[in-house]
């Protein structure tokens, strides 16, 4: 569903608090993947998950579906929109672990989303990009996150400050040519990411260690 934007966030071992922690399932599918994205169902970015704060939740307890409806997250209402939309049952899942695709943290630079940007001859939201974390680098430079592969991010100068393990790099698939706010399909993000690098922008982390994160943190690499 719609990506969300946070001034602060709890990284704990098994990425960012309450992220990715529920899917619908398709319920015919018996492979690996049944997951129900938007890229099988772009109209799902459009679906935005909301946190009524009297709940005390560390999940999203709400959606608040395109035609302005906000229905609880685990209700027939809900289950039965998406089962219309997507022409086939669904079943709403909770992991607590979450489910990623390569890794539980995704980073990318703000220079990488610009120059991306750039190429496509269109400015880019960066929740095309479904990060947990953007960063802005020192160097300016796109693509700098390529460099970080085994090297360590921390968010803050002290000792125990949260800090992620840079495992791999992120290999984009068609998610990133859909547009958030209207989930139209634009296939020059997708030439942009190949064209510049390889299909790659930006990169998968491992949580080392866990804490708070905040817009405006200093973050080292080590």
């Amino acid at each position: 569903m719609a990506g969300v934007c946070l001034d602060t966030a709890s990284l704990g071992w098994h990425g960012l608090e309450g992220d990715r922690r529920f899917a619908f399932r398709r319920a015919a599918d018996k492979s690996g993947f049944p997951w129900l994205t938007a890229s099988r169902l772009p109209e799902l970015l459009l679906y935005k998950p909301l946190r009524q704060a009297e709940l005390e939740s560390k999940h999203p307890t709400h959606v608040l579906t395109p035609g302005g409806r906000e229905l609880e997250l685990r209700s027939v209402e809900l289950q039965a929109e998406l089962a219309q939309k997507h022409g086939s049952a669904v079943e709403l899942m909770q992991l607590n672990h979450g489910i990623f695709d390569e890794a539980p943290v995704s980073i990318i630079s703000l220079e990488t989303i610009l120059e991306m940007g750039r190429e496509a001859g269109r400015e880019l939201d960066l929740r095309r990009f479904r990060p947990n974390i953007v960063v802005e680098t020192n160097s300016f430079e796109p693509f700098a996150e390529d460099s970080w592969l085994g090297r360590t991010v921390c968010f803050g100068a002290e000792a125990d400050s949260p800090a992620v393990s840079i495992a791999m790099r992120d290999e984009r698939c068609v998610m990133i040519n859909l547009d958030p706010e209207t989930a139209e399909k634009d296939t020059s993000v997708t030439k942009a990411a190949v064209g510049l690098n390889g299909n790659h922008a930006g990169v998968y982390a491992t949580v080392i260690c866990v804490g708070e994160l905040a817009v405006g943190q200093k973050v080292y690499l080590r």
